[in-house]
């Protein structure tokens, strides 16, 4: 029971990440207030790295920022590979 909620809530907060990029993009050309890194770079570790990596090449948004995508990809490898490690234990 505790996998099937855990799934669910991380399923709706990467979901959240993917569109809150989606949402960046559609503002970042028109002189509004944008959504800071450091706010996404928070919600990647949160958990939402999955979204956000995935949110990239669908939006086409912060693809050009190496540093950033370095960044995303590394949280989400790590994160990974924190739950093969503690799937271990779990299972």
């Amino acid at each position: 029971m505790f996998f099937k909620i855990f799934l669910a809530a991380y399923l709706l907060f990467n979901l959240y990440t993917f569109f809150l990029m989606g949402y960046d993009k559609s503002i970042a050309g028109k002189g509004k207030r944008r959504i800071p890194e450091s706010r996404l770079f928070s919600l990647a570790v949160w958990g939402g790295s999955m979204g956000i990596l995935i949110a990239m090449p669908v939006w086409r948004h912060k693809n050009k920022k190496s540093s950033f995508k370095r960044n995303i990809f590394t949280i989400c490898a790590g994160q990974i590979l924190l739950l093969i490690f503690a799937g271990r234990f779990i299972f």
